[in-house]
């Protein structure tokens, strides 16, 4: 049995030393937009937004492709000469870059500003090139743009203080000679007004190191094998926080603040699993978050972003784009943690109404089974489950439905509706009933989904999905666990394949086509533990948790074939770091108790 050491705040802090590749992933701050780089192999920074500007670039990723907001950051000294880093220190509240004058620092000193800490009476500064943040050739011209703003300002006594237009922008030579505690400050936002007061670099620090000191004072300990990967899931869950603005109605989390940026709505369910360990009301403002934008006629939209919402999208196809309903689900994970009766009252009705929508809009044929009408509500974007057209009647969402409306019993329950509590238990059963009669193939042992009402033979773990009801007969619970348990198809030292190993649609390496998913494996855990088989829970849990644990980094996906992770996946990515937490702290609670 591996004994739980209570891990102080500082040593949350010191597992995180140099553990933070700011060439591969941002250094940003809780609610911040501000991304902070290194270029790999070079003395020089940049600085990306977290923000879509689409009133600057329509398009759903245009974002993913404008180019930084600032480039060719470098530190100088007093003859504007670059300093090489000799060495760079990372940690969640500070850089440090070791060059031959000394030691420079780098923080956030808000959401909107940088505080660049100098080495004590030296003369030196900053260069950096800037320019407006779009601009397009048009028919008989071109055009400018520019939505963010940029200040910069020392409490040091001015050297030079120089900018040169470069490059259809400016290249900013900014020297100073420092005293003591001197900063240099960099503001950026969408106001004309940018004024900051430059404040000593060791008070940006200091507050800086006790914001972070904060965050983790209240990370529930773990095992020892799972701390630092641990500590990391932590720093991401608050680095990719953003503050309230536009539309985003909540301080919440993006998935990733450079490959996702906004707030997705079975992302937010995830996220608000972790958040629950450390702060309640931060986890409930995930689902508010979402809930916040229902459309008039129940559906949740897909994402939210400062300037809008994502409720429709034109590619593949033109539809109306949502994600699975787990909100109940993890709005009840939240109550057992910490029970909060108005939270289940201010969401319980806008619950009602989104599952409403579920059936009144996506049954086209009447027959009781939900439909995707574009597979990106399904999350499983490019799964070949939607190869062959659209809308489909699947396993999972009818699964994830069944679930829903046992959540929502549950909190008819608390809420004393126990009439309304048992019609939900009733309409759970029935689509249980209907998942058999027209999913179910008992030959192959599968629920497979429809298209044009044939089945769709491609096998993945959503054709095991209905495990999680608790409700199916038993021989049609262990045909599902042996497949789950064969090697050919979903068992092995990598777990769970979103393909079957043995299908021919099997890409161990490309999104939805085969790798694995943390969240994918967490319902897996949660449907093994309500059909009494802790066992293979363990097992799907320590699996997972060991993949993710045998990283430098936190993945959207992985290759399941060799684990490793696949080019296209984003680093720092929110629901693995949340189900990484909460699985962590399911195996430390067990391992403690000998269970």
């Amino acid at each position: 049995m591996e004994r739980i050491v209570e891990a102080p705040t500082s040593s949350y802090l010191d597992l995180l030393e140099d553990q933070i590749d700011i060439t591969q992933v941002p250094f940003s701050d809780r609610g911040s937009r501000l991304l902070i780089y290194q270029v790999p192999g070079q003395s020089r920074l940049f600085i990306k937004l977290a923000e879509r500007l689409t009133e600057l670039q329509p398009g759903l990723d245009t974002y993913r492709h404008r180019p930084p907001f600032m480039d060719s950051f470098a530190l100088v000294d007093e003859t504007g000469t670059q300093l090489d880093f000799e060495d760079v220190v990372t940690c969640p509240y500070a850089i440090r870059f070791r060059t031959r004058l000394g030691d420079f620092h780098l923080v956030h000193q808000s959401e909107r500003v940088i505080s660049i800490g100098l080495p004590p009476n030296v003369s030196a500064g900053m260069r950096f090139h800037v320019s407006p943040q779009y601009w397009e050739e048009t028919q008989r011209g071109g055009v400018f743009k520019a939505v963010r703003n940029l200040a910069y300002a020392s409490n040091g006594e001015g050297v030079r203080n120089k900018i040169t237009p470069k490059g259809g922008g400016y290249v900013v030579d900014f020297i100073v000679e420092a005293g003591d505690d001197c900063a240099l400050t960099i503001a950026i936002g969408g106001t004309l007004d940018l004024a900051q007061e430059v404040v000593p670099f060791s008070t940006a620090r200091a507050a800086a190191e006790q914001r972070w000191r904060s965050w983790f004072a209240g990370v529930p300990p773990v095992a020892e094998p799972y701390r630092r990967m641990y500590a990391y899931a932590w720093w991401v869950m608050a680095n990719n926080l953003i503050s309230p603005e536009g539309r985003v109605t909540y301080e919440a989390m993006m998935p990733s603040k450079v490959e996702y940026v906004g707030l997705w709505l079975w992302d937010s369910a995830l996220h608000a699993l972790a958040y629950r360990h450390v702060d309640a009301e931060l986890a409930r403002d995930q689902i508010r978050a979402m809930v916040d934008h229902q459309l008039p006629g129940g559906m949740l939209p897909d994402a939210v972003y400062d300037e809008g919402v994502i409720a429709e999208i034109d590619h593949p196809i033109r539809a109306e784009v949502t994600k699975p309903p787990i909100l109940a689900w993890a709005a009840l994970k939240l109550h057992e943690t910490e029970p909060d009766l108005d939270f289940l009252k201010e969401i319980y009705v806008p619950l009602v109404r989104w599952n409403a929508w579920w059936f009144s809009m996506n049954d086209d044929d009447v027959d009781g089974l939900v439909q995707y009408n574009h597979p990106y509500s399904s999350g499983l974007d490019d799964s070949p489950l939607w190869d062959y057209g659209m809308p489909v009647e699947p396993p999972d969402l009818n699964t994830y439905l069944c679930v829903q409306m046992g959540s929502l019993a549950m909190m008819a329950e608390e809420l004393g509706m126990d009439a309304e509590a048992a019609m939900w238990r009733r309409r759970a059963a029935a689509i249980v009933g209907r998942m058999l009669e027209d999913f179910w193939d008992a030959e192959a042992g599968l629920f497979w989904a429809l298209y044009q009402e044939e089945p769709i033979r491609v096998v993945t773990p959503f054709s095991l999905y209905p495990l999680w009801t608790g409700q199916l007969p038993a021989e049609v619970r262990d045909r599902l666990l042996d497949h789950l348990t064969d090697p050919d198809m979903f068992w092995g030292d990598y777990v769970i394949p979103t393909v079957a190993r043995s299908d021919p649609h099997y890409e161990p390496a490309t999104m939805w086509r085969g790798p694995i998913w943390a969240n994918i494996n967490y319902f897996f855990v949660e449907a093994l533990h309500q059909i009494g088989r802790d066992d293979l829970a363990r097992t799907v849990r320590s699996r997972t948790l060991e993949l993710v644990n045998s990283h430098p980094s936190i993945y959207e996906y992985y290759d399941a074939e060799t684990g490793e992770r696949p080019q296209k996946a984003a680093e720092i990515f929110g629901w693995t770091a949340a189900v990484f937490i909460d699985l962590a702290i399911q195996a430390s609670q067990d391992e403690e108790g000998g269970g």
